[in-house]
């Protein structure tokens, strides 16, 4: 295979970052995990994919992925992935959910 063919995809590639779904709110988590969110969104068995855009195609109607759109949009992420094993950012807020214990 020719250099071309990976050259070409690195090309391609968006920058995607892997965030904890700790970051959303228990209210957005499900809608992501309804498939209901106000923007493009894949939910996955543990959190899911946001597409952000490049620039940001749209602004959620949540308030707390609103804030995640415009803090990647700045660093120039394109796609957020969720997960619950995903990092835990210092500085950008976390929300606790209900069912855990403290």
């Amino acid at each position: 295979m020719s250099d071309t063919v990976p050259t070409r995809l690195r090309e391609l590639a968006e920058p995607l970052v892997a965030l904890s779904t700790a970051h959303l709110s228990p209210a957005t988590r499900h809608l992501l995990q309804e498939d209901q969110l106000s923007v493009n969104a894949y939910p996955t068995l543990t959190g899911g994919f946001v597409y952000v855009g490049a620039p940001r195609y749209d602004t959620p109607l949540e308030a707390d992925l609103a804030q995640l759109f415009e803090l990647a949009e700045r660093a120039g992420v394109v796609w957020l992935k969720f997960d619950v094993h995903g990092a835990e950012v210092e500085g950008i807020e976390r929300f606790d959910d209900p069912g855990e214990e403290a």
